[in-house]
This record gives structure tokens, sequence and C-alpha cells, in this order.
């Protein structure tokens, strides 16, 4: 009997980070959402679903604590839940991108609307894509699909580097849209580092899954 109840405990925390991870993805896509549109309530919210994520965040941090001080977990279950204790901080801090990206949208709101050389919402949907495939991961328990996140990372970064050299060149070429320039470099940083985030939730899925740590693989590969 207490090794149903530990297992029934898994699966209620399970469930509560994927509760958590919806609404760090409904949080970065109305962000992106408002930024494109200008919409500014959605803005506001962003800033109310960031609330429950940070709400959510000591939740999950509580349960994972407690399984841990009170069932002494092995093996495959201890790599879980210490998986969920580091996920649910990359879910937090996707949340905090998007909330950075809708405070850029409205500080953006007086300025006038531009069009600038450079694709946001072909970026925001790669970095949706990267977010949803790890928490699909996390839900099949399926490595396999933790990789391709891995995969997808360099071409986000290679996105961010482009639109840093364009919108330099932008505001060298036209000071007067610096603003929205610069808004829209630390809104691609924002999404870069959200996908960044993603990688860390899919290295954590393959963790658990594994029992391997990939982290820097790739990039000590690249090294040699």
């Amino acid at each position: 009997m207490p090794r149903i109840n530990f297992q029934q405990q898994l699966v209620a925390l399970k469930d509560r980070l994927l509760a958590m991870a919806a609404l760090s993805q409904q949080a970065l896509s109305l962000s992106l959402e408002a930024y494109l549109t200008g919409d500014m309530s959605l803005c506001e919210h962003v800033k109310e679903i960031e609330a429950a994520i940070n709400a959510a965040e000591r939740d999950v941090d509580e349960m994972a604590y407690d399984l841990l001080a009170k069932e002494q977990p092995m093996a495959i279950d201890l790599r879980f839940i210490l998986s969920v204790i580091k996920i649910n901080g990359d879910l937090e801090r996707i949340g905090d991108q998007a909330t950075n990206i809708a405070s850029r949208t409205q500080f953006l709101n007086d300025s006038p609307k531009i069009s600038l050389p450079i694709d946001i919402p072909d970026m925001g949907e790669k970095v949706g894509v990267m977010i949803r495939r790890a928490v699909q991961s996390l839900i099949e328990a399926d490595a396999k699909l933790a990789e391709s996140v891995l995969a997808m990372d360099d071409e986000i970064d290679d996105m961010n580097r482009d639109v840093q050299a364009e919108l330099v060149e932008v505001m060298q070429q036209h000071p007067m849209v610096s603003g929205q320039a610069l808004n829209a470099i630390i809104i691609s940083r924002n999404l870069e580092r959200a996908a960044d985030h993603a990688t860390n939730i899919a290295e954590d899925v393959i963790f658990w899954v594994r029992g391997s740590d990939v982290r820097h693989k790739f990039s000590l590969a690249e090294a040699d």
C-alpha cells in the first residue's frame, strides 16, 4: 500500500508540473501575440499568468521536496523527482521571458509602428515547437523526442544572431527607429533564452529516462 501511494504522489507531481507547463506556454504565446498585434490587454493577461506560474513553482517544489524527504526514492524515481525540480525552474523562467516580452510591447505602445527586416513570428513559432516537444517528451518519457529539441537550439541561436546583426545595421542607418529596433533585439534575446530553457527541459527528460547527463555534449563536440 505505501508503494502504491508513492506512485500516486509521483503522478500528482507530474500532473502539477504539466499544468504549470501549460501556463508557461500560454504566457509566451500571448506575449508574442501582443507584440505582433499591439493588443495591450494581452500584456496584462501575461502578467496575471506569471503570478499563477510563480505560485505553481512553489507548489511543485514543495511537493517534490516532500517526496524526497519522506520517501527516499531510488533509481529512476529519484531521477524523476530531481528532474522535476529542475524543469520546474526552467518553466518559471520561460514565464519570465514571456513577461519581459509583454513589458517591451507595452513600452513600444506609444512608438510608431514600423516594419523591420526580421521574422520574429517565425522565430517565436520555432521556439514554441521546442517547448511543446520538450513537454511532450516529458509526458511520454520519450528521450528520442527530447533529443530533437536539442537539435533545434542551434537554429534559434543563429536566428538571434541574425536579428541582432540586421537591427544594429538598421539603427546605424536609421537612428530615428533605434527604440523599436532595440526592443526587437531584446525580444529576440528573450525568445533565444526561452529556447535555452526548452533545451534544459529536454536534457532533464533524457537524464530521467536514460540516466545520462547530456549537458554541454554538443558544445564540446563542436569545440573538438
